[in-house]
């Protein structure tokens, strides 16, 4: 026996599914080409040779200043998690127009930074930790990429790396991986899930220290091979004074570092090169442009104390008027 469903009821099936796959395709496209930053604003101590202040900071807190002086934090999203006393910083970025959401957390993360003479060296105290984020607590978050800041060991778990690489590419900044706090001591150690993780990371940014630990590897470009062979899609290794490299589908850049005027606030450098890395490559650049016009962003927040505060011809005007052309631009 046969069963016909009527023609009303037919054509209303049909049509309503093609509602749910149009409703699900526009909420791909709306949120392709944004960007969210999830790490912990935190209170920092930066003590220099001439300098001692307290101010905001932690990957996430410079990452969406970047945005904003870049394009007004358009297509972006920071979701933190700090103590409801230490809201000031939260509360400028959203005067600012940048839009933020909050997890609650019952204490701030608070950092004292020591530099000597050479901004490249740091030494570093945590005096408070912030609760670890949650795949939990980052239901609803959209994003075409979500960049984690990771600042100590257990910020993001592998649920978290899991339940994003669903949603988007995800983008890991591995120094906070690499940080245990014993007390009040941070002990350099190495990231016992990174096999497993890094299957899931399609942009991973380190340090030379971080590729060292991470792969054991002394020389950026055979630590990038060996990162790319664990898993990631982009490498980025930052060097400093020498520049830095990308690896992408077996391709090497090599980017300059472009010269400073003077070396202020070395605090946060990391942080701007990964928003300016994942900016231009979410706007369609190729890792070559992306990666020169971090190095170029990143020269600027030298230049200054606080987050970066330039604006998107700056950058562009440092990398036309350098004598370090690069063969790729």
């Amino acid at each position: 026996m046969t069963c016909k469903l009527p023609h009303g009821a037919l054509c209303g099936g049909v049509v309503k599914y093609l509602l749910v796959t149009l409703h699900a395709f526009t909420n791909v496209l709306q949120h392709m080409n944004k960007i969210c930053c999830i790490g912990h604003i935190t209170h920092d101590k930066i003590i220099t040779p001439t300098t001692e202040a307290d101010m905001p900071g932690g990957t996430s807190y410079y990452f969406a200043h970047a945005m904003y002086h870049l394009n007004g934090g358009k297509d972006f999203e920071l979701v933190t998690s700090l103590a409801p006393t230490d809201m000031q910083p939260v509360d400028e970025l959203r005067h600012m127009g940048v839009k933020v959401t909050v997890i609650p957390s019952r204490h701030t993360v608070y950092f004292e930074n020591k530099y000597g003479a050479n901004q490249n060296n740091r030494t570093q105290r945590v005096l408070a930790k912030a609760d670890p984020f949650t795949a939990e607590s980052l239901e609803g978050v959209e994003a075409g990429v979500f960049h984690l800041g990771s600042l100590l060991a257990d910020d993001f778990g592998l649920d978290v790396i899991r339940a994003l690489k669903a949603r988007g590419v995800v983008s890991v900044d591995s120094q906070g991986y690499l940080r245990e706090v014993r007390g009040e001591k941070v002990f350099a150690v190495d990231w016992p899930d990174k096999r497993e993780a890094l299957k899931m990371i399609d942009v991973l940014k380190v340090n030379e220290y971080e590729m060292e630990v991470l792969t054991g590897q002394k020389e950026a470009h055979d630590a990038a091979l060996q990162l790319a062979e664990w898993g990631v899609n982009e490498v980025c290794v930052t060097l400093g004074d020498y520049g830095s490299v990308v690896l992408e589908n077996d391709h090497f850049y090599d980017i300059c570092a472009y010269p400073p005027k003077q070396v202020v606030d070395a605090t946060g450098c990391g942080d701007t090169y990964s928003t300016g890395y994942l900016y231009m490559r979410s706007r369609g650049a190729d890792p070559s442009e992306a990666g020169h016009f971090a190095a170029a962003m990143s020269t600027l927040k030298l230049e200054a104390s606080g987050p970066f505060s330039k604006t998107e011809e700056d950058v562009w005007d440092i990398i036309r008027t350098s004598p370090l052309k690069a063969e790729e631009i």
